[in-house]
C-alpha cells in the first residue's frame, strides 16, 4: 500500500533538494516537472495540447517546445497560468496515477511512502489527490536570495512568486513544514523528522483501512 504525499513550495525553496533526499531514504520519488518535460517530447498529449493552443511560437527550429518562450507567454497574467494549468494539470494526473498503480503492481505486499513534488500542487487544487501535504518553507527574502544566486533576476523571482500561493496560506495547507532555511544539514535532519512522522501516519492509515483515495 502507498502513502502519497504531495511535497511543494515557493520557487527556489529547495524542494528538489527535499524530493532527492526522501528518495535516499526509500521513498518513492516523483518529480512533477519531469512528467511535465515528458509530457512536453513531440508525440506525447502535452506535446499537442501546447501546440494546439499557442502556436508554432512557442517552438525551437526542431520542432521542441521551448519552455522559456512558452513561459513569457502563457505567465504574463494570472488567467494565463489558469489555462496552461487546465492544459497540463490533467495530463501530469493521469501520468502519475499510471506511475502509482505500475508500482502497486509490482509491488502488491509492499507498503512504501510516494512523495510527488509539485510547485503549483495547491494552485491546481491537487491537495485531495494525496494523504499528506509537506511544505518547503523559507523566508520569501531567502526565496529570492538563492533564485538569485541560480542566474535569475529578483523582478524575475518576484514576478514568479506573485503568480504562486502567498506563504501564510500555503502554511495553511501543510501537515508537515520543512524548516529549509538552514544548510544541508539543518534540512536532511528536517527530512529524517518528517519522515518518520510518515511513516507513523502510514502504519496508522493501514490500521484504520483509510489509505484508499477518492480521485
Amino acid at each position: 500500500m502507498i502513502l502519497r504525499v504531495g511535497l511543494t513550495g515557493g520557487i527556489a525553496s529547495g524542494k528538489s533538494t527535499v524530493l532527492q533526499t526522501f528518495g535516499g531514504l526509500g521513498c518513492l520519488v516523483i518529480d512533477a516537472d519531469a512528467v511535465v518535460r515528458n509530457l512536453y517530447r513531440q508525440g506525447e498529449p502535452g506535446y499537442t495540447a501546447i501546440v494546439n493552443r499557442y502556436g508554432s511560437e512557442v517552438l525551437t527550429a526542431s520542432g521542441e517546445i521551448d519552455r522559456g518562450r512558452l513561459s513569457v507567454t502563457a505567465f504574463a497574467t494570472a488567467e494565463g497560468v489558469s489555462e496552461l494549468n487546465s492544459l497540463i494539470h490533467p495530463l501530469v494526473i493521469a501520468r502519475e496515477e499510471t506511475m502509482f498503480n505500475d508500482e502497486e503492481e509490482r509491488f502488491p505486499q509492499r507498503d512504501r511512502i510516494a512523495i510527488v513534488e509539485a510547485t503549483l500542487l495547491l494552485e491546481s487544487g491537487g491537495g485531495d489527490r494525496y494523504h499528506r501535504i509537506v511544505v518547503v518553507d523559507l523566508a520569501p527574502e531567502l526565496q529570492i536570495a538563492r533564485a538569485a544566486g541560480r542566474g535569475m533576476q529578483p523582478s524575475e523571482v518576484r514576478g514568479r512568486m506573485a503568480h504562486q500561493m502567498d506563504r501564510e496560506e500555503r502554511l495553511s495547507h501543510a501537515d508537515y513544514v520543512i524548516d529549509n532555511s538552514g544548510d544541508s544539514r539543518k534540512t536532511e535532519a528536517e527530512v529524517r523528522r518528517v519522515y518518520e512522522l510518515l511513516l507513523h501516519d502510514l502504519e496508522v492509515l493501514k490500521r484504520e483501512g483509510t489509505l484508499s483515495l477518492t480521485n
